[in-house]
């Protein structure tokens, strides 16, 4: 059974955290919706996704725009394109009750283990609808503080744990690489593709995910749950450099198969004209 879809994770998978396709990768997104259907499911809101991805691909035709799946806030959200403008097909949004006691379990839990950092750029704590995000440095940190701020990934996981004790009835998952996500319990990125599977109608072995965060402990790890076929990889370039040998692999599959056809086609006429003499 072929490869009918590609989900991918945002940040350092497609494009550094936070920061828009490189043109490289753009353009290998832009040929890839030309073959198969294509979901991005990451922690971000939706206007992340659109100045990271959508605003960068290059001139795309309504068709294979249709193909694009976006699913922020880890896959709480769903928005597909409709007649050249993004529609959402659902939300699962937190209550005023949920939002309220996730921000302050996050700050309170955040200062008594002096994760409460005093340089940061933007907001450490974002209301995202359906997902509340701590990011320990703010939401516009540069890409280098970040990868120096919690690089084996303890201090995150000590404060989710802290976190999680507090709201039993949410759920509590280490995000990017400086921050914790909160959303309704049960709801994380294999809820997500599970509702892709059931809106596109493919089955899970029809997937591919490709994530940097696979491990155990990373955000991309309930996918492995459900049976997809998964890709690890470390960065953006590494996604690029598989999407270019699949693109090649897959053009040479599509020339053979209408090399294939055509003398077929030619087999056809032939004996068609022998009947006929």
């Amino acid at each position: 059974m072929g490869t009918r879809l590609i989900a991918f994770d945002l940040d350092d998978t497609l494009a550094p955290s936070k920061s828009p396709l490189d043109p490289r990768m753009a353009a290998l997104l832009a040929r890839l919706l030309e073959h198969v259907e294509v979901c991005v499911i990451s922690g971000g809101q939706f206007a992340q996704f659109a100045t990271q991805v959508v605003e960068r691909l290059p001139p795309v035709p309504a068709d294979a725009l249709a193909r694009l799946h976006l699913m922020p806030t880890c896959g709480t959200q769903y928005f597909r394109a409709v007649d050249g403008s993004w529609v959402q097909v659902y939300a699962e949004n937190l209550t005023e009750d949920e939002k309220g006691r996730a921000m302050r379990a996050l700050e309170t839990c955040a200062r008594r283990l002096g994760l409460w950092e005093a340089q940061t750029w933007g907001e450490i704590l974002e209301d995202r609808g359906s997902q509340i995000t701590f990011s320990a440095l703010g939401q516009e940190a540069p890409v280098s503080a970040k990868a120096a701020w919690d690089p084996d990934g303890s201090k995150k996981r000590a404060l989710r744990e802290r976190v999680q004790a507090l709201l039993p009835d949410l759920e509590v998952r280490s995000g990017g690489s400086t921050s914790v996500d909160i959303t309704r319990r049960g709801i994380d990125k294999a809820y997500g593709i599970g509702k892709l599977a059931e809106h596109t109608g493919l089955t899970f072995e029809e997937m591919l995910f490709i994530g940097d965060r696979l491990d155990p402990a990373g955000n991309d790890f309930p996918v492995v749950g459900l049976g997809v076929p998964t890709m690890a990889v470390r960065n953006w370039e590494d996604t690029a450099d598989y999407l270019e040998r699949w693109l090649a692999e897959a053009g040479a599959a599509e020339r053979a198969e209408i090399t294939g056809l055509a003398a077929l086609r030619g087999d056809v006429n032939c004996a068609d004209r022998r009947t006929l003499r």
